[in-house]
């Protein structure tokens, strides 16, 4: 599906920004507006309009708040959050030391933590502890009851931020009397960028501490806990789950098996076998061709190599070899929601791998086509189709609900 622009990247980035719409992350005409400013292919203007339209609309949230809307102030200061993290996607050339990167992704979790304090239901801000620091997040809650109630602890993917979580699955879970409690793991949102977290594969080292704190939630049903993996997140929840028998089922939004797979599926035979044995001087050049010309791979290198702390381009896909299901699928026991995009560019296949691995589970896979407009990867832009689908499996599995 193109929306707006030719090139596959810029035409999924604007498609996910305004399919925030649904749970008012977006306007269409504020996305219609902004991207007629954007060359093809030009990261420079798509950084200068969306930030732009950012700036402009934080300034009506700001003003409204002021005037005493609380509406209007949470609306405005929802859609500023999104078009800044929106605004920094391509920023990726050197984003560890890249102030703008800081000032844009820090804009982007002020508006929303402004945005957060103005909802109809409670936020509470937390601090999940990790290791030998803590991990940032938010547990959105159903009403102040007190009353336990089923949980989807949201992980985010190779990109997705904690306040992401609020628009594809907080929102939707809210509605229909789940709790919510999402987090930035290593690797992701303001562990990366303000801790220097870089992601690891052994993820049950990082949802083992987040459903230790959920037990200790009075709020949170522990018989009833789901995880919900979002893009990358589809395999991190599951490898979870494979050590972690504490969850009652999962969702992979979309299922992965093998995340190696998508970078040697896009590599000549020649270049993975360089790759693999280590001859990166070789390798090199034709990696820099390669982000020199195509934006989608100079953003996923660029953005891996960062999150997952490769020193180079070649070291970053050896790293993702170990982010692979195989010898440990058969562990997880929970049941399993494996969702499909029909055109999804960047994992076609691995929702089928991940189903025939997860051989102990009960799995359903569940395939959303391009012909209902919810093909695309994590069905963007058909946020009320997708979650329709998660939440009616989700309200048929768990225990007693």
């Amino acid at each position: 599906m193109k929306f707006l622009f030719r090139n596959e990247s810029f035409s999924f980035e604007t498609l996910r920004t305004a399919g925030y719409g649904t749970y008012g992350g977006a306007d269409l005409g504020e996305v219609l507006a902004t991207t007629r400013g954007i060359r093809e292919k030009d990261e420079r203007s798509w950084l200068r309009a969306w930030k732009a339209t950012a700036e402009r609309v934080h300034a009506l949230g700001r003003d409204a708040l002021a005037a005493g809307h609380r509406v209007s102030a949470r609306e405005a200061l929802l859609r500023a959050s999104n078009y800044y993290r929106t605004a920094e996607f391509f920023l990726r050339e050197h984003p560890a030391t890249d102030p703008e990167v800081a000032l844009l992704s820090g804009l982007a979790r002020k508006t929303f933590a402004s945005a957060a304090t103005l909802l109809d239901t409670p936020v509470e801000e937390i601090s999940i502890p990790y290791e030998a620091t803590t991990l940032p997040g938010y547990l959105f809650l159903v009403d102040d009851s007190g009353r336990p109630r089923p949980t989807v602890v949201y992980n985010s993917g190779y990109d997705s931020t904690l306040e992401e979580s609020y628009f594809a699955i907080a929102a939707a879970a809210l509605r229909r009397g789940y709790n919510v409690l999402a987090y930035d793991g290593p690797g992701q949102g303001a562990a990366l960028r303000e801790q220097h977290l870089v992601f690891r594969p052994d993820w049950e080292a990082v949802v083992t501490p987040v459903i230790d704190y959920a037990l200790t939630r009075k709020e949170i049903d522990a018989d009833t806990i789901t995880l919900f993996g979002y893009s990358l997140g589809g395999f991190l929840v599951a490898r979870a789950a494979a050590f972690d028998h504490r969850v009652a089922a999962l969702i992979l939004d979309d299922g992965i098996y093998d995340f190696y797979a998508p970078f040697s599926d896009a590599l000549p035979g020649f270049l993975e076998t360089w790759i693999e044995q280590g001859h990166d001087d070789r390798v090199r050049p034709f990696l820099s061709l390669l982000t020199a010309t195509d934006v989608g791979a100079r953003w996923a290198l660029r953005n891996g190599a960062w999150a997952m702390g490769a020193e180079s381009f070649p070291d970053l896909i050896r790293k993702t070899r170990a982010y692979t299901l195989k010898g440990v699928a058969d562990q997880v026991r929970a049941p399993t929601l494996i969702m499909d995009a029909e055109d999804d560019h960047f994992l076609k296949g691995q929702p089928q791998a991940a189903q025939s691995a997860l051989t102990n589970a009960v799995t359903t896979l569940v395939t959303l086509t391009g012909a209902e407009g919810a093909g695309e990867h994590v069905h963007v832009g058909a946020l009320t189709r997708a979650h329709q689908v998660m939440f009616d499996w989700l309200d048929d599995t768990l225990p007693s609900h």
